[in-house]
């Protein structure tokens, strides 16, 4: 194999070849990912049909909550398939498809968490301008930016990465396709695509970080200024779910990317990267649920309307 034109599959080399281990590692993903998609269409769900939880702060949940399911629901179901199935294989399309997906929804999730960021800043720091500045139509443009703004972010390394050539080896060390381990593989001169996957994941850390880390500085600067703890208390709870998701989704993903060399050990990665698409979209939604008041009474509404329904 000389060129991608002649590679037709890739061989997913998984996490694990002990049996028991395997079958530990599918009860595992499934059961967090069935989790997963449970509460986040839960999420989904509420925010459509509970007229308290039209405001902006729930419309940009909604969409984290569709980036979620769309992020774990691109790489688990194809490893609970390779892990039942034995067949590790995947198309080259298939293949590229996966990476495009994956990058596309993470990178989306960075930038839609920095926009709930501005939204809680806007909503404790400005109140009385808060519902005239964040209407709909601002709202919807918020979330179209983070879309769009992912798509240019990524595809430059992406587009450069569909002409790599394969010589030697079509088996990738990881449970998806992943940038790094496909560029360690690689026969092509890696360097060019390398530096862009770094200079991409770093402007995207950096430029999201920022405004997370500003917003919550004003926020923790006007919750110390109002005159009551109660008051103190009730703000800072508005925006507690939010901190606690960004500093899982932060906290993990500082170790994917930034690294010098795709030629590095990529083990830790596949382990992080195991946590990021099953653990974190399922505590998410059970994060923003246990300390919300609002989202619970919202679940207690529609469980007692779907009770009502069933007896009448």
């Amino acid at each position: 194999m000389r060129n991608r034109t002649a590679l037709t599959t890739f061989i997913l080399m998984g996490l694990t070849d002990e049996p028991w281990l395997k079958t530990l590692l599918f009860i595992f993903l499934f059961l967090s990912y069935v989790l997963s998609v449970t509460g986040n269409l839960a999420i989904i769900t509420l925010t459509l049909v509970n007229s308290h939880l039209k405001t902006p702060m729930y419309l940009f949940l909604q969409n984290f909550s569709v980036l979620e399911i769309s992020f774990t629901t691109a790489c688990v179901p194809r490893f609970l398939y390779s892990i039942s199935s034995g067949d590790r294989s995947i198309t080259y399309e298939a293949c590229a498809s996966q990476l495009l997906f994956t990058d596309l929804f993470a990178v989306t999730e960075f930038f839609l968490l920095a926009t709930m960021s501005y939204d809680r800043y806007m909503a404790i720091c400005k109140p009385l301008h808060y519902m005239t500045i964040m209407n709909s139509r601002v709202c919807k443009n918020f979330i179209l930016f983070c879309w769009i703004a992912a798509l240019i972010i990524i595809l430059p390394p992406i587009s450069l990465g569909l002409g790599l050539e394969f010589c030697d080896s079509n088996v990738i060390d990881h449970f998806c396709c992943d940038a790094s381990p496909i560029l360690k593989i690689s026969c092509s001169d890696t360097w060019l695509i390398e530096q862009m996957v770094i200079v991409c994941a770093v402007l995207t850390f950096i430029i999201t970080l920022m405004c997370v880390v500003l917003s919550y500085i004003y926020i923790v600067r006007t919750i110390i200024k109002l005159p009551s703890a109660q008051q103190r208390k009730k703000a800072f709870s508005t925006c507690s779910s939010h901190m606690i998701v960004v500093s899982i989704t932060y906290g993990s993903c500082i170790f994917i990317y930034v690294k010098p060399s795709a030629k590095d050990e990529v083990a830790i990665n596949k382990g992080i990267s195991l946590l990021i698409t099953s653990i974190s979209p399922m505590l998410n939604p059970f994060i923003y649920t246990l300390r919300n008041k609002q989202v619970k009474k919202a679940i207690n509404d529609l469980i007692k309307k779907l009770v009502f329904l069933s007896k009448a």
